[in-house]
């Protein structure tokens, strides 16, 4: 009799909880364990600046797939257990949780380890050794509860990083009644998600609600018994300080891989700090795995690596490792897309493909264009603008970004296009849906489209 399969998951967030589902439905007999140091299943992450908002009611509506659901469908679940060793020569697990011990062998491992907030150096932002009290990282429903707990309406809110959670943050405070202040160190916001020429309109729209600035280093906070009164503020052209009063500070710069455990096995780490993994998920070690914010994959535009980091991205990963630890066969694109999409303050943004500062070595040329979501002569139309960036070379769509107006479907489609390579002078004479009441005979996705080819075009001459 063939002896079941023996996987074991480190980690059960989007990444570790789909791999496991997909590991169950590929392999019905396997022995399907999952290790997890915090306090809940499978839950989503993204989801956490709205459940702090209301617009979510519970953080525990956050969770998607219960311990019930994990047991019935025969996967053993160790919730706040963290794993201390790996033996890769004898296929074993140790994992701890309160005094005991447990002990595993594997035939696969998966790594789904995720990230640890980044925190900047900033004088006087600890006192023995933990975050001030009234500052907090956003990455888990604890961060959440916690947050949630200190707001209150009238007083001061300040946000570290204007990223898409620092965003979407400051929205979530605003709403709530807080006087919001968001510190950016780059020139611009959102800088990792759209070109400046992009950002600028949110910006505007931004600085009509909360305070902005931009290109401003945060340098030290101010507390008084413990809890944090001010940030000091550094303007990096001039050199000028100002003092931000405040009651709240959020620290939303980003996150760093956690691969602890997979360098103790020899698991090959990237340039960016995260794990190398190829199209199927698997990493430099025989039968190991790994999935999600602790890996990194190939930029499908750049064919450079690249740090995982939004959800869609590690689901898939998750499909692709459950299925192949399982004993069958999947693989991923060659690389990733970065469809990215969010709202925040009614304004809709979404982009695909690397930002013009990350394609500094492509022959680039790029288009915009400013309509309606709707034709001039019916009303309600909402302001759209698309860029669009083309291979001067090769003619093929590199990169798309668009703010307003039903973003994120409009640039769905611009992926279609760069995973399959369609030239922009066939892309442009797409046959869109039209009806007055939803869409112009002519989108604004093909007339962006438009522009970038008259220019090709005359750079061709």
């Amino acid at each position: 009799m063939t002896k079941a399969r023996r996987i074991i998951i480190i980690g059960c967030g989007a990444g570790g909880g789909t791999t496991a589902q997909f590991a169950r439905k590929t392999d019905r007999t396997a022995s399907i364990t999952v290790f997890e140091k915090g306090k809940y299943p499978q839950y989503s992450k993204c989801g956490l600046p709205y459940a702090i908002a209301g617009t979510i009611p519970e953080f525990l509506n956050l969770i998607e797939f219960s311990e019930d659901w994990f047991k019935k469908e025969h996967i053993d679940v160790h919730l706040e257990t963290t794993v201390e060793e790996i033996n890769i020569q004898q296929r074993t697990v140790l994992a701890k949780k309160g005094t005991a011990r447990i002990e595993k062998e594997f035939d696969s491992l998966i790594f789904a380890t995720g990230a640890k907030p980044w925190v900047p150096p900033i004088q006087n932002i600890q006192k023995n050794g933990q975050l001030l009290q009234g500052v907090h990282v956003l990455r888990t429903i604890d961060d959440g509860k916690k947050i949630l707990a200190q707001i209150k309406k009238g007083k001061k809110a300040t946000i570290i990083g204007a990223g898409l959670i620092g965003l979407e943050m400051a929205d979530t405070l605003h709403k709530k009644g807080m006087k919001v202040t968001v510190v950016e160190a780059l020139p611009a916001i959102l800088a990792n998600t759209l070109d400046d020429d992009m950002s600028e309109p949110v910006l505007q729209i931004l600085e009509e609600k909360i305070s902005v600035y931009t290109n401003h280093l945060a340098i030290r906070t101010e507390e008084h018994q413990g809890v944090i009164t001010s940030l000091v503020i550094k303007d990096t052209p001039t050199g000028e300080e100002k003092k931000i009063e405040t009651d709240l500070l959020i620290i939303a710069t980003g996150t760093k891989p956690e691969t602890s455990l997979a360098k103790t096995i020899g698991c090959t780490i990237g340039k960016t700090g995260g794990i190398q993994v190829n199209e199927k998920s698997e990493t430099s070690v025989k039968n190991v795995y790994a999935v999600g914010d602790c890996t990194e994959y190939i930029d499908f535009v750049t064919n450079e690596p690249l740090g995982i980091g939004l959800g869609s991205v590690v689901v898939r990963q998750g499909i692709a490792a459950g299925i192949n630890a399982a004993g069958s066969l999947y693989s991923l694109p060659s690389g990733v897309l970065l469809s990215r999409t969010s709202e925040f303050f009614d304004i809709e943004i979404a982009a695909v493909g690397p930002v013009k500062q990350g394609m500094k070595t492509l022959p680039l040329v790029t288009g915009k264009y400013k309509g309606s979501s709707r034709p001039d002569y019916f009303p309600g139309g909402e302001p759209i603008i698309i860029k669009v960036g083309v291979h001067e070379e090769t003619g093929h769509i590199l990169s798309a970004q668009a703010v307003g107006s039903n973003a994120a479907q409009r640039i769905n489609t611009f992926a279609c296009a760069i995973l399959s390579k369609t030239p922009i002078e066939e892309f442009r004479k797409l046959e869109t849906a039209y009806a007055p009441p939803i869409a112009p005979t002519l989108d604004a996705v093909t007339l962006a489209c438009d522009v970038v080819a008259l220019k090709l075009a005359r750079k061709r001459r």
